[in-house]
């Protein structure tokens, strides 16, 4: 009850009902995402990585996510390490449609954590180099290191209280609520997190300046 009664408590309050009402008042325009080729249309080739398959996301998998388009695609490096890459594309997020976050989806499938933390990556065509997660799980023997951010027009987020900020500062200023998980994943061999890393983050750079072209700005 102190809690409750606490400054802390009534900002937050306060913060949620000012979210409601905007999504509410925003309800009644129609939003204005630029039209996206199908996430399919994805090179299979880029800089130092070759595509090795497509990967279908299950229905049942579908209907929780609630995406309008999703990419699932094994990547390989040109000394055979593979890279999982995958993408959740959202037109809206006014209708309880959001990205999901991997903190919370991998523990559920058994994966435990083992490091969390945020790294910049220097990308190509962008001014500053970009903010991401590095989130490290392992389940039994298996590791694995995984890299996601939240991607909305010109712009990157790692955080993802960070993310629904900005996702009302853009429904009020843009009229516009679309998003995209951007998540990559290498299994990491020999317990060399830093090597997995090195390969996660060198396929960041080689699909940075595709990923920017094929999402809406």
């Amino acid at each position: 009850m102190n809690f409750l009664r606490s400054p802390y408590a009534r900002v937050l309050t306060a913060a949620l009902f000012l979210q409601g009402g905007v999504f509410y008042a925003l309800a009644m325009r129609t939003e204005k995402t630029p039209p996206m080729a199908p996430l399919a249309a994805f090179p299979f080739s880029l800089p130092g990585f070759r595509m090795v398959r497509d990967i279908p996301t299950p229905p049942e998998i579908l209907n929780i996510l609630k995406a309008d388009d999703t990419l699932t695609r094994e990547y390989a490096s040109q000394s055979g390490i593979p890279v999982l890459f995958y993408i959740a594309f959202f037109n809206s997020q006014r209708y309880g449609q959001a990205p999901h976050s991997p903190k919370n989806c991998l523990p559920g499938e058994g994966w435990e954590p083992v490091e969390s933390s945020t790294i910049e990556v220097p990308v190509a065509g962008w001014p500053a180099p970009i903010l991401i997660n590095h989130f490290v799980v392992q389940h039994g023997d298996d590791k694995e290191v995984t890299l996601y951010w939240y991607q909305s027009h010109n712009r990157i987020i790692a955080h993802e209280f960070a993310a629904k900020f900005w996702l009302v500062v853009d429904s009020i200023r843009y009229n516009r609520s679309d998003s995209s998980l951007v998540r990559v994943i290498v299994r990491v061999r020999e317990d060399d997190v830093d090597g997995a890393t090195r390969t996660g983050v060198g396929f960041v750079q080689a699909m940075f300046p595709a990923l920017v072209r094929q999402l809406p700005q």
